[in-house]
């Protein structure tokens, strides 16, 4: 397939310049609050705003199965361009909170059209290296959702404490321009891309009505039910235990992006191995390792290094089976529809999350942060369940050429 890497590369790279958009506001949640007096609801809806919005975003397309009748390329470049607007706004047009909760919904929205086209565009350029591929833009995107805690962690030159929350949510939203570029002008979808589907909105309800698919996304539900709490909170964790031990708060939030940032190693390491020894059992093993650091971790709270070390574990962890539900479910699903298959996957898995990044405030107010993550790991027990049931099913053989 001629152009396969170098295709594969650049959209690589657009879904990591696009996903900087996800955690720009909640990396400066500090600045924001000290700004904004904001409350302990008003954080958590600067990053549950982007999760509603993307289900809108993602409910929105898969009825309408875009991702399977529109030029793949140009949708991703329209919506990072849309999400880099709305995010700009925030500082260009110095809104308040709930303005700027407003403009992190719209962005939510428009990434709905980065994250699922773009895994149906990788899809389009791969079969028995799916699992790898996708692994690949899995990574690209968690390396992009780090990035703003990166960009968070240096202070202006000249300048002590934090840079400016201003510069963090401009800087973004330049690259995701840059990612829509790239994404219309330089992408070319590969020579599996199935054919137009017609609109069917039946289709909307198989991926829990077929069994593989159904036991395939509950194994991914298992996996959001932890992903982005622990992305949105653990990087505060790790700041509130360094500053008890009295140690560097710009340490920490080098921490927090690399505790995010690890997690690309962790879904190209997943990705090779799922492809030769079989998606389910990567994943359980994933979930496993990222359940029981969940559990451990409130143990560590006073012993700052300790817990790094854990948490990177975690980080790692966390999202290297991510690939590996969206493989599955897009070779074990009806090929016209793969689009819309992972659109709704994304869509239940993101809606889930807004419960455990909303409850975890309420539990640190209730309990304190030593025991918060504990309940992150019953979604692992969950997702780990459901990978061992559908690797004893037949049709589990489609899966990673049959290696299940």
């Amino acid at each position: 397939m001629p152009g396969k890497w170098r295709n594969i590369a650049l959209l690589a790279v657009a879904e990591f310049l696009a996903m900087t958009l996800w955690f720009s506001a909640t990396a400066v949640v500090p600045q924001l609050t000290e700004e904004w007096h904001l409350s302990g609801g008003e954080q958590s809806w600067l990053t549950m705003s982007v999760q509603v919005g993307f289900v809108i975003g993602a409910l929105a397309s898969a009825f309408l199965n875009l991702p399977d009748r529109v030029s793949l390329p140009r949708l991703v470049g329209a919506s990072a361009l849309a999400g880099a607007l709305a995010n700009a706004a925030i500082p260009l047009l110095d809104l308040g909170p709930l303005p700027a909760i407003v403009m992190r919904l719209v962005t939510g929205i428009a990434l709905a059209g980065v994250y699922p086209p773009g895994m149906k565009l990788i899809a389009t350029w791969s079969v028995r290296d799916r699992g790898f591929t996708i692994g690949l833009l899995i990574g690209a995107l968690t390396l992009g959702s780090a990035m703003p805690h990166l960009l968070n962690a240096f202070p202006i030159a000249g300048q002590g404490g934090m840079p400016p929350w201003r510069a963090v949510l401009i800087t973004t939203s330049l690259l995701s321009g840059c990612a829509a570029v790239i994404a219309a002008f330089l992408v070319k979808p590969g020579p599996h891309l199935s054919a137009s589907a017609p609109f069917d909105w039946h289709y909307v309800s198989q991926a829990l009505r077929y069994r593989p698919t159904r036991l395939a996304n509950f194994g991914y539900l298992g996996h959001m039910w932890e992903l982005y709490a622990m992305w949105t909170w653990v990087p505060l964790f790790i700041l509130v235990s360094y500053e008890q031990a009295d140690w560097s708060v710009q340490a920490a939030r080098l921490t927090g992006f690399g505790v995010i940032g690890i997690g690309a190693v962790g879904c190209v390491v997943a990705g090779a191995l799922a492809d030769r020894l079989g998606r389910t059992v990567v994943a359980s093993a994933s979930l496993i390792v990222s359940g029981s650091c969940a559990l451990f971790a409130g143990f560590l709270f006073d012993h700052p290094l300790l817990l790094t070390a854990l948490c990177l574990l975690w980080g790692f962890a966390v999202v290297a089976d991510s690939a590996q539900f969206s493989a599955a479910v897009s070779e074990l699903a009806d090929p016209r529809y793969v689009g819309t298959a992972l659109t709704v996957q994304t869509c239940m898995g993101f809606l889930l999350t807004l419960v455990t990044i909303r409850v975890a405030p309420v539990l640190v107010a209730a309990i304190g942060w030593r025991w918060v993550f504990i309940v992150l790991a019953l979604g692992p027990i969950f997702g780990t369940i459901s990978m061992l049931r559908l690797r004893r099913l037949a049709e589990a053989e489609k899966m990673a050429s049959g290696n299940r």
